[in-house]
């Protein structure tokens, strides 16, 4: 199995993966401060969402590699 078969595969599991998920949140500690033996952070939760045409795409190219016939060159190797 060459490269550009691997690559569409992880492409297209990744857009599966992307347009089942939608998204992904994560914490992101902003601010700290110690005061002798009291201690306080401030925590914020971000979220990424992942555009439903991102997804799509990664699929559709991902299927397109997978489908293209190989050149002839390509073939020989």
């Amino acid at each position: 199995m060459n490269t550009l078969k691997i690559a569409a595969i992880v492409l297209v599991v990744l857009g599966i993966l992307g347009l089942v998920v939608g998204g992904f949140s994560y914490r992101e500690k902003t601010h700290s401060a110690r005061m002798g033996p009291l201690e306080m952070s401030i925590t914020k939760e971000r979220t990424v969402n992942i555009p439903l045409w991102v997804g799509v795409g990664a699929v559709v190219v991902g299927g397109a590699l997978l489908i293209i016939p190989l050149t002839k060159s390509q073939r020989a190797a």
